[in-house]
């Protein structure tokens, strides 16, 4: 069966002004972004700073054992 639209329907689809899909998308992620909670500048510093800490750790402990397994490696190739 096939549904028949008034023409008052037909008129207001044709005059209805859809959004750019960018200013749409723009309009969107402006919303998300003001429900964002922001990071005071405090506490930006501190995580900056765990983040400096772990990195330079986990640097320190990957150099270690690469030396380790070179040294190991010269070993039993007896180079």
């Amino acid at each position: 069966m096939r549904r028949r639209f008034s023409r008052q329907n037909k008129e207001l689809k044709l005059t209805e002004k859809k959004d750019n899909a960018i200013v749409r998308f723009y309009r969107e992620t402006v919303g998300e972004l003001r429900k964002v909670s922001w990071p005071t500048r405090a506490e930006a510093m501190n995580l900056t700073a765990i983040v400096l800490v772990v990195l330079v750790g986990m640097a320190i402990f990957l150099g270690t054992l690469d030396y380790i397994g070179e040294w190991l490696l010269q070993l039993a190739l007896g180079v």
